[in-house]
């Protein structure tokens, strides 16, 4: 799930790119001050300054403090924030000026109740009475609920007009983008905008069985690197930004935090008791809540729960960079809940939900003098209907992208858009177009595509030429491998998909190729078709079915010593469609042969003591996956699954081998199982694991047995036995578990010497049992045809193998270390009983 959900945050991917190179701006008129609360005299945090009439403004920090720099002015200085009344200014036509803003709360302050309470504060006692409450008015309690949804996205790069060391002055990026218009931060410096987005969907969900649509009817973005729309409209959407606080934990950046409103309330959170105050003509109770330890990962904020409901009404919650998270100086979330109708109800309260969510994520900036990002996130829902379920076929597929989802008039968007949306957010699009177009940024762009999707479009030919990974190997059989591929783009068909390559070996003195043609058959339900040939050289145990979609790693077994390696021409045919519920079904035919280039035979008769070196297959395959809550994203003529991250993954498999069929030499069958799982374990952390089982109750030669997939780098792979060698065991019937426990910051975050960095701590185990038979055993010979000594294989005893390890992750923010023990089958040869693996990625 990993390599999937990296396209998921490309886009902030992109912003954290940009991130160094300082840009200036010019600077005439400047309006500074402070805003602050008229009852409690506070800072209001993030409240829009814009001047009237003009498209210029910025936001407020978190102590209420703005500064706005522009060289426009106007007659009045217009000032709004979430909860609070708008209010206006008169602006003077000097260079500089101070207005210092007051604003008063929406909510209507009621007269003091002191509360007297015994067991401390009575925030307490009023969160567990809505805890208690809380399948009232939890969202995934209703039958049903469906609403229009609008969503705006933005990522600026901010915090480069720092002074450089010794006065210097920018740099000839920063005087080429110095040139370009900017939007305002709340301290007057530039905010450069390198992607924004607009998408207007219609979001469904239902409760038995739990079922979620999102129909993407109109989506508009523009970025920096940013070719495809469509995938930034589907990440975007709704089905990604569900944030329910009455859930246990939200789910946000790839993180579990933990809710106010859930389980570990009690454990996690402290809570005291504010005011009594009236919003949205509700009276509320406002709580503050942070958590017991600031290290932890926990939000910290206020929320106000209505006095006679007990329900959620509206919550402020943030996380700072004192919690345990990667580039991240603080996220916030805000959301309004709202009563709405409900024609099932005979009472007139009817249910709550959010109905306006605004996300803030700024980055930490790497170094003191280093540029930042932030991406704000703007969602509203209307037109909301509860209690009114669809059929269940209704809601497959889960995400579904209208095919003219393209809508770029300024009309139509200003016509669907809710209101107060400030003019900087509104202008967004113009600024970024203009950045994007910069002849730099444009080869930035492309630089920053490149690392991710690993192909480079070849002008307006509509070709791709990669993958990057696979330019370049060297190992003992070729000795320098060089690599070309070529693929379609979506601009030559959105149908028909080819693609190609040609590798040469400077040793061997050989040419390999491979081909592909793929047909989208329909895209609703999702069904395509293709054809594959491919000659090339492979090596036992690193096969594409172990190797489990990773490119990296791929790459990888391509260098150094090559052992038992062998060509193989492969054909394949298949279809495969997408029949809903999670379920997606392939069915193939395969031909491949097997032309050793390591002294290998296989009795090919008994009674003849016959013996051959190559064999050729044919097989029909038959694979069912059920992802349940799993969303297929479409990213040009690529579609990917972002599956849910507490769902179980199944993959079922068949093969069914076809003897003289297309020359094949064998009839067979294999059966074999993937389930992978990631659950929540509370404060404890997360669990991950994945079950690989499989048979093969038929006689064949050895390589056609299962392999499992070692690993003798020193990097640590998650699907590999990381201290089994390449081809170390064979089985023919097999049972393996591999599992990680991540604790977070459970440990480390208590003790005060190393807090501050961050680590987290880990614990591994791998297990694999399974053995063969008899009959595949005797298939070896004492020698080929030409006297050579056959080389055979080890299977696994009644003894496991076993490898348990623990590890740290979060070194310097990227890097994973772990010790890894061994302990069985530790006499084998050329083996490792302990290594340290490492690993590194973008973490958060």
């Amino acid at each position: 799930m990993k390599h999937v959900l990296q396209e998921r945050f490309s886009l902030l991917f992109i912003v954290l790119n940009l991130l160094f190179f300082p840009v200036f701006a010019q600077t005439t008129y400047k309006i500074s001050g402070r805003i602050t609360d008229a009852g409690t005299g506070v800072g209001i945090p993030f409240a829009n300054v814009a001047i009237k009439g003009k498209t210029v403004g910025t936001t407020s920090d978190e102590n209420g403090i703005y500064s706005l720099t522009s060289t426009q002015t106007g007659d009045s200085l217009l000032v709004s924030s979430l909860g609070y009344q708008t209010r206006a200014y008169p602006i003077q036509v000097v260079a500089s000026q101070t207005i210092d803003v007051v604003l008063t709360s929406t909510a209507t302050k009621l007269q003091e109740v002191k509360i007297y309470a015994k067991g401390g504060d009575p925030a307490y006692r009023i969160i567990r009475e809505a805890i208690r409450r809380r399948d009232q008015f939890d969202p995934d309690q209703l039958t049903a609920f469906q609403y229009e949804s609008y969503s705006k996205v933005e990522a600026y790069v901010n915090n480069f007009a720092n002074q450089r060391k010794k006065g210097r002055g920018p740099g000839p990026v920063g005087r080429l983008l110095s040139k370009l218009p900017a939007i305002y931060d709340s301290q007057g410096k530039p905010a450069v905008p390198v992607f924004v987005s607009e998408t207007f969907s219609e979001y469904y969900q239902r409760a038995n069985p739990h079922k979620t649509k999102e129909k993407i009817l109109k989506s508009r973005a523009s970025g920096v690197g940013i070719s495809d729309g469509g995938v930034s409209a589907q990440l975007t959407g709704s089905s990604f930004q569900q944030y329910n606080f009455y859930r246990n934990y939200i789910n946000l950046l790839r993180k579990d935090l933990p809710s106010p409103l859930g389980q570990a309330w009690q454990t996690i959170y402290k809570f005291r008791l504010i005011d009594t105050v009236t919003v949205g003509g509700v009276v509320c109770f406002q709580i503050d809540f942070e958590p017991k330890r600031p290290t932890d990962l926990a939000f910290s904020g206020t929320t106000w729960i209505d006095t006679t409901r007990f329900g959620l009404s509206q919550i402020d919650a943030k996380i700072d960079q004192r919690a345990n998270i990667n580039f991240v100086d603080e996220i916030r979330i805000e959301q309004e809940w709202e009563n709405v109708g409900d024609s099932t109800q005979t009472t007139a309260a009817g249910v709550r939900l959010p109905v306006l969510t605004q996300l803030l994520i700024d980055t930490d900036e790497p170094t003191p003098n280093a540029p930042g990002a932030l991406v704000r996130l703007y969602v509203a829902a209307r037109n909301v209907k509860v209690n009114q379920p669809q059929e269940a076929k209704f809601y497959e597929p889960p995400l579904e992208l209208a095919e003219n989802y393209s809508e770029k008039s300024p009309a139509f968007w200003q016509n669907i858009r809710p209101e107060g949306l400030s003019q900087d957010e509104l202008r967004a699009f113009t600024i970024v177009d203009s950045v994007r177009n910069v002849p730099f940024m444009k080869f930035l762009g492309e630089v920053v595509n490149l690392t991710m999707v690993g192909y480079y479009p070849i002008g307006n030919i509509h070709l791709d030429a990669g993958p990057l990974l696979n330019s370049y190997a060297f190992n003992n059989v070729e000795g320098h491998r060089l690599h070309l591929g070529l693929r379609t783009n979506a601009g030559f068909s959105r149908r028909w998909i080819l693609g190609g390559y040609v590798a040469y070996g400077t040793l061997d003195k050989q040419f390999k190729y491979g081909m592909n043609v793929d047909y989208v058959i329909r895209k609703k339900p999702y069904t395509i078709a293709g054809i594959q040939k491919t000659y090339d050289l492979e090596r036992l145990g690193t096969s594409a079915e172990n190797l489990g979609g990773s490119s990296l790693f791929a790459a990888y077994t391509r260098f150094g010593t090559l052992r038992r390696p062998y060509m193989q021409e492969f054909h394949n045919t298949y279809i495969k469609s997408e029949l809903g519920k999670g379920f997606t079904q392939t069915i193939g035919l395969r031909n491949r042969t097997f032309e050793p280039l390591f002294p290998f035979a296989y009795n090919v008769n008994d009674g003849d003591k016959k013996t051959s070196s190559y064999y050729r297959t044919t097989e029909l395959m038959f694979e069912t996956r059920f992802a349940p809550g799993a969303l297929m994203v479409q990213s040009d003529n690529d579609r990917f699954s972002v599956e849910g991250s507490n769902n179980p993954v199944i993959t079922f498999r068949y093969q069914l081998g076809l003897k003289n069929l297309l020359s094949g030499d064998f009839a067979y069958q294999r059966f074999s199982m993937n389930l992978r799982h990631s659950f929540r374990m509370g404060v404890l952390g997360r669990t991950r694991y994945q079950v690989n089982a499989g048979y093969i109750p038929s006689t064949i030669p050895y390589p056609l047995l299962y392999i499992p997939l070692g690993n003798e780098t020193i990097f640590r792979y998650e699907t590999s036995y990381n201290l089994m060698n390449f081809f170390e065991f064979v089985a023919d019937r097999y049972v393996g578990v591999m599992a990680e426990h991540n604790f977070e910051g459970l440990f480390f975050n208590r003790i005060p010497a190393i807090r501050r960095l961050k680590w987290r701590f880990l614990a591994t185990g791998s297990v694999l049992m399974g053995g063969v038979s008899k009959e595949n055993t005797a298939l070896i010979p004492a020698t080929n045809e030409n006297g050579q000594a056959v080389l055979g294989f080890q299977s696994l005893s009644r003894a496991p193998y076993v490898e348990v390890g623990y590890g740290i992750d979060n070194i310097f923010k990227v890097l994973r270390v772990d010790a890894i023990h061994r302990l069985t089958y530790r006499n084998n040869p050329n083996i490792s009983t302990f290594g340290i693996k490492i690993s590194a990625w973008v973490n958060l």
